[in-house]
C-alpha cells in the first residue's frame, strides 16, 4: 500500500556556505581545510589503512561530506543537495546565520550578501517554491537591524532566525525594542538554536553560551510579545535527551535535579503559560534508536483524547526539522532518517509534526469561527 501525500515542511535546514563563515571558527588550523581543502581527503584516505569499518575513517568520511558541502559555490548548490532527500513537493524553512561579530576571523560575504543570495534562492524559478526563507541578525552588528528589515520588508522573508550562544541573550535590548515588536505585528515565526554545544562567541565560556540558549532564557520575551510563535529548536539537545533518560529525575527533592532543557521545554509547553511556543526535532532525532521511544511517548495516541484545562498537547507543538547541512556530519542520511521516522511514527503522527504543526507556526492558528448569533425566527417569533 502506498503511503498518504503528505505535503512536508522541514522547519530547520540551512544552505549558507564557508563564503558566510569565519574563516578560522571553530580553531585557527581549522583554515587549513578551507586554504587547502584535500587536507581533508588525505586525512581521510590515511585513515582508511586502519580499515574501512574503523571509527576513525567513518569520522572522516563524514567530515569530508560536511566540508565538501559547505564548499559548495552557491547556497543553490547547497539546496540541490537537500532536496535530493525529500519528495518534490517538500519545502524548506531555510536559516542564514550572522557570524561576523563572534570573533573568529574574517567572513568574505556579509549578512546582507548571504540574505540577497537567499533571496534570489527563493526567486529561483526551478526550486523557490520549495524555499520558506528566514531572516536572521546579530543585535551587535550595527547593520544588523538595517539588513533584518530590509528581507522582512524587501524580499518578504518568512520569520526570523537566532543563535544566542553567538554572543548575545534573547532579551537584547536591540531585540526588544527593534525586531520582536516587528515580528509580532507582521505575526512572523521566530526560531532559535536551544541546545547545549554548537556556536559560541570567542571569549565566552561554555556557560555563558548556555546561559544565553536555555529554554528558560525565552520567557521574559515570551512574556513581553504574548503573540509571538517562537521554536525552541533541538528540543533541548542530545546531551539533555540521554540525561533525561540516563539520569531520571529525583520526585522528592527537585533541588537535586541537574537543570534539564528537554524537561524544561516539556514544562514550559504543558504549563499553558506560553501558548505559542513550539520546538523541533533538529539533528536530536539523528540518535534515532535512542530517542524514537521517547518521542513517541511525548507526542501520545492520537486517538487518545485531549489534556484537559491548561495543559497543552505536547503533539501539536513539535515540527519535523532536520538541520541539513550540519547533518552531513552524522553517518545516517536525510532520507534514511525522514523514512523512518515516518514509518516509527505512524502516518497520522507523521503528518502532525511534518505538516499540520508547520502550517500553524509558519502561518499562525487559523481563527475560530464565531458562533452565528441567533435570531427571533429561530424560535419561531416573527
Amino acid at each position: 500500500m502506498r503511503p498518504v501525500s503528505i505535503a512536508i515542511t522541514n522547519c530547520h535546514t540551512h544552505t549558507f556556505t564557508n563564503s558566510h563563515t569565519p574563516l578560522y571558527y571553530p580553531l585557527f588550523f581549522f583554515a587549513l581545510f578551507r586554504i587547502m581543502p584535500y587536507t581533508v581527503a588525505a586525512l581521510r584516505w590515511l585513515s582508511s589503512w586502519l580499515g574501512n569499518g574503523s571509527r576513525l575513517y567513518t569520522f572522516m568520511v563524514r567530515m569530508e561530506k560536511f566540508h565538501n558541502t559547505g564548499r559548495r559555490g552557491t547556497q543553490r548548490d547547497v539546496f540541490q543537495e537537500l532536496v535530493r532527500h525529500y519528495p518534490r513537493s517538500t519545502k524548506f524553512v531555510v536559516l542564514p546565520l550572522d557570524l561576523s561579530p563572534i570573533g573568529h576571523g574574517p567572513i568574505r560575504e556579509d549578512i546582507g550578501k548571504q540574505m540577497a543570495e537567499l533571496h534570489e534562492l527563493a526567486q529561483d524559478p526551478l526550486l523557490g517554491h520549495q524555499v520558506i526563507p528566514f531572516a536572521t541578525l546579530h543585535p551587535d552588528n550595527p547593520d544588523g537591524v538595517r539588513e533584518f528589515l530590509k528581507a522582512v520588508e524587501e524580499y518578504d522573508f518568512k520569520g526570523l532566525k537566532l543563535y544566542p550562544g553567538s554572543g548575545f541573550a534573547p532579551d537584547h535590548p536591540v531585540l526588544m525594542r527593534e525586531v520582536y515588536p516587528v515580528c509580532e505585528a507582521k505575526g512572523l515565526p521566530v526560531m532559535t538554536h536551544c541546545s547545549r554545544g554548537g556556536l559560541r562567541r570567542k571569549g565566552w565560556t561554555k556557560a555563558q553560551a548556555e546561559a544565553a540558549s536555555r529554554p528558560r532564557a525565552f520567557e521574559p520575551v515570551m512574556k513581553s510579545f504574548p503573540k509571538l510563535r517562537i521554536c525552541l529548536a533541538h528540543f533541548g539537545g542530545d546531551k539533555d535527551w540521554h540525561e533525561y533518560l540516563d539520569d531520571g529525575t529525583d520526585p522528592y527533592n527537585a533541588q537535586n535535579n541537574k537543570e534539564n532543557w528537554l524537561k524544561d521545554i516539556l514544562d514550559m509547553i504543558r504549563s499553558g503559560d506560553y501558548p505559542n511556543l513550539y520546538t523541533d526535532i533538529s539533528y536530536t532525532i539523528f540518535k534515532f534508536e535512542k530517542f524514537i521511544p521517547l518521542l513517541k511517548l511525548f507526542l501520545g495516541d492520537p486517538a487518545e483524547p485531549k489534556p484537559l484545562k491548561r495543559v497543552l498537547d505536547v503533539r501539536e507543538k513539535v515540527l519535523f526539522g532536520s538541520d541539513f547541512y550540519m547533518t552531513r556530519q552524522e553517518g545516517h542520511s536525510e532520507k534514511e532518517i525522514s523514512i523512518r521516522l515516518r514509518n516509527a511514527l505512524g502516518e497520522q503522527l507523521f503528518r502532525q509534526i511534518a505538516e499540520t504543526n508547520p502550517k500553524a507556526y509558519l502561518e499562525g492558528a487559523a481563527p475560530k469561527k464565531k458562533k452565528r448569533g441567533r435570531k427571533l425566527s429561530d424560535y419561531g417569533i416573527h
